[in-house]
């Protein structure tokens, strides 16, 4: 579905991904892990295309799309939820998802994900003509990704999901993103919490300072003493 060959992206004269290559089949959930300032993101933000890799090649149901707006992306079947949440908070709930869909011009079938969305979220149905700042952390990274859902993606690019929540939280968000895989949908997850990530992940690379060190099946790697020592606190 996604394959990424041996990209190279700069921040002005600094690189931040060295030769990165990484593919995603449909239906499958992969993981990213590694450290802070690994280059996780940089790459999620260059998939979506906020940002263009110097060189290499990014295919995405077998056509390239490295030079494409991201607004087209998304037309494409590629959802962003972006680290921080990044909600519009002086809008509500109900607003943030209708922009969600704002590619769409099918009025029925939004509606019906709407109504989705609030059974994946009930939490978000109590409180959808509150102001989306005046939410909880949580709260936020529920609407982000209803938010993301409403585009009807096939693929949803997720950027540290769990990210300052509470665990009780965390185990929802991530039963979440099980729910939303197993009803069709592809998802690329980069996550810190490898332990949470491993267990979901079907496979999983491991990134470091803008380079792919280890891959794998996500258990093997979850057992790895080598991910053991560095990412799950030699659990």
């Amino acid at each position: 579905m996604l394959q990424v060959n041996g990209i190279n992206v700069f921040y002005g004269n600094i690189q931040a991904l060295h030769d990165v290559s990484i593919h995603v089949e449909e239906g499958e959930i992969v993981t990213l892990i590694g450290a802070n300032g690994a280059g996780k993101s940089t790459l999620l933000k260059t998939l979506s295309g906020l940002l263009k890799p110097k060189t290499g090649e990014i295919m995405y149901l077998g056509k390239p799309i490295h030079g494409k707006a991201a607004q087209t992306i998304v037309k494409d079947g590629m959802s962003h939820v972006p680290e921080g949440r990044r909600v519009f908070a002086n809008l509500t709930v109900e607003e943030n998802l209708e922009l969600g869909a704002y590619i769409r011009s099918d009025k029925a079938g939004i509606a019906k994900d709407m109504a989705h969305v609030y059974e994946l979220f009930p939490r978000l149905l109590e409180r959808k003509k509150q102001l989306s700042g005046t939410l909880s952390g949580g709260e936020q990274q529920m609407l982000a990704m209803g938010r993301a859902l409403m585009a009807k993606p096939k693929i949803l690019l997720m950027d540290e999901p769990s990210m300052g929540l509470a665990p009780l939280m965390v185990k929802a968000i991530f039963d979440i993103i099980k729910m939303v895989n197993a009803e069709g949908t592809t998802v690329l997850l980069v996550e810190q919490n490898a332990h949470m990530a491993l267990s979901v992940a079907s496979r999983a690379y491991v990134l470091e300072t803008g380079r792919i060190v280890l891959s794998g099946d996500a258990q093997q790697l979850k057992e790895s003493d080598e991910v053991r020592a560095a990412y799950l606190g030699g659990l």
